[in-house]
């Protein structure tokens, strides 16, 4: 399997798209929580089939902190971010930017990360992008995407450096640098796409590994109660299948996970969403 990120580019130009420009898209209106659609169970189901998830590349669905707003990426002549906000109860798009990297909200919803930058919310709107600054922002350094504690702490992953996932904490007021994390999270294929829990009681990312369903899956790991970390464990076969599956997060009120499975012979990835109690299952008592 290729490298979800390398690929992209390649996806970019390949992917058979509808006749009409994404511009010209008509959506339903929809209307009511979570885009309007009926929430899923302890089985993954694709999200908003046939207007979200459809024919093509879709990708990177996140709901910002409030469930008022909702992103995902998608391919025009380059990969686009297209953002919807619920007004009266009825869901809008309201923006379109070009991707710049994945989109993690930090908890509080004031900050959209994107891999080694970010925007600030002002008002209804955001800021222009910003660099992290150097300790980040190295040319040596593939962050894909960047997923922040309510602490301040950082969790990326690094595609040019054999496919890692690094952590930064946030002590004494400074931040501090970036180290490798342990084996049980840097083994196997494709490591990457992490995301923490608000409040670090779990880490989720995806990785191609032995003993797996086929391709990339999604792996958690929880803090056990001394504050280390536990063992990596597979999300199972009601979340992973013998497809690919990454770019997961957990919705800020904490119900649902937004997943990506696809990449098959025609380039098709959609957006999947699953129960969070699943987490809860997979918990060590």
């Amino acid at each position: 399997m290729k490298h979800i990120c390398i690929s992209m580019t390649l996806l970019l130009s390949t992917l058979t798209m509808s006749n009409k420009s994404f511009s010209q898209y008509e959506f339903p209106v929809l209307k009511g929580p979570y885009m309007g659609q009926e929430p899923p169970g302890l089985v993954a189901e694709p999200f908003a089939p046939g207007i979200i998830s459809k024919q093509g590349w879709e990708l990177e669905g996140v709901f910002a902190p409030g469930m008022k707003e909702f992103y995902f990426t998608t391919n025009r002549k380059s990969a686009t971010v297209i953002g919807f906000r619920q007004q009266n109860n009825v869901w809008k798009k309201y923006i379109e930017f070009p991707r710049t990297g994945e989109i993690v909200f930090s908890p509080d919803g004031k900050r959209m990360h994107m891999a080694k930058g970010y925007k600030d919310r002002i008002g209804d709107g955001w800021s222009e992008r910003k660099s992290l600054g150097p300790m980040f922002d190295r040319k040596d350094w593939g962050i894909m995407r960047l997923s922040a504690s309510a602490k301040g702490t950082y969790v990326f992953d690094d595609y040019k450096s054999n496919d890692v996932i690094r952590i930064s904490t946030f002590k004494d007021g400074k931040r501090q640098a970036p180290t490798m994390m342990d084996p049980v999270v840097n083994t196997g294929k494709w490591t990457a796409h992490p995301f923490i829990a608000p409040d670090e009681s779990y880490l989720i990312w995806d990785s191609e590994r032995e003993g797996g369903y086929g391709g990339s899956d999604l792996y958690i790991r929880f803090r056990t109660k001394d504050d280390a970390w536990g063992p990596a464990i597979n999300l199972g076969d009601k979340v992973n299948s013998d497809k690919n599956e990454f770019y997961a997060s957990v919705t800020s009120d904490g119900k649902y996970i937004l997943f990506n499975r696809g990449m098959d012979d025609k380039g098709n990835i959609d957006i999947y969403w699953v129960d969070a109690q699943i987490i809860e299952t997979l918990r060590p008592k």
